[in-house]
């Protein structure tokens, strides 16, 4: 009976590491929807305050685009962030702030199509051809759609390796999107004329993150990481 009784010490210590890892997932998940919700909560301040400018879909459209932009750039920063410090438990969120990028994107094109043109499609046609950056921007959303739509188990079994590489358009998203915001600001990253510092800026970020996911660059952070 005393044997049956008595509880392993390594069973309590686990039982007390899947309580801690329960706390802390509960914690980080907040941080992240925070994080993720905090636009809206903004911008619905911003529509109380009457602080939405003169023009207030165009502020509405670009307010969402940039929370996209924003979305987009801490998702790419996940995976470096766990290079560098080697915890993993953020990696659980990654979805859902790549999901938040991509709901961020769609209500920037709802904005631009249904609110500022009122689905005029033959409008909206002629200037998706006629402008480089929304053709940029359209591009980088059809790729956003498809990850958001393939982010989920039953598409990762299904697709298996393939899944892998079809996330790996999230680099391409990245650069497309810094285009589009050159562009829409009417700057010239080529040239460095126009309004162009915060595309620079927000183009420096995802360079960075981008180079941080190379294999070599990843690894040898790793060992240093291991060795100190």
């Amino acid at each position: 009976m005393e044997k049956i009784n008595q509880v392993s010490p390594k069973i309590i210590s686990k039982g007390k590491e899947k309580e801690k890892s329960k706390q802390t997932f509960n914690w980080l998940r907040f941080v992240v929807h925070a994080i993720g919700l905090f636009p809206l909560l903004e911008i619905a301040y911003k529509a109380y305050a009457n602080q939405l400018t003169v023009n207030p879909i165009q502020f509405v459209e670009q307010f969402f685009g940039r929370a996209a932009l924003n979305m987009l750039v801490v998702s790419l920063a996940v995976t470096p962030f766990i290079t560098i410090t080697g915890w993993k438990k953020p990696a659980r969120h990654s979805r859902a702030l790549g999901l938040y990028a991509f709901f961020y994107f769609l209500l920037h094109f709802l904005t631009f199509a249904v609110v500022d043109y009122g689905l005029d499609f033959r409008e909206i046609f002629r200037l998706t051809t006629e402008k480089p950056f929304i053709i940029v921007g359209s591009l980088a959303g059809f790729f956003l759609l498809m990850l958001a739509i393939t982010s989920f188990k039953f598409w990762m079994k299904l697709l298996g390796k393939n899944w892998k590489r079809l996330h790996k358009l999230v680099y391409l998203i990245g650069v497309l999107v810094i285009l589009h915001y050159a562009w829409a600001v009417k700057g010239s990253i080529s040239t460095l004329s126009g309004d162009i510092g915060r595309p620079i800026l927000m183009g420096s970020f995802v360079l960075i993150l981008l180079f941080l996911r190379i294999p070599p660059i990843k690894q040898w952070i790793i060992n240093r990481r291991k060795k100190s």
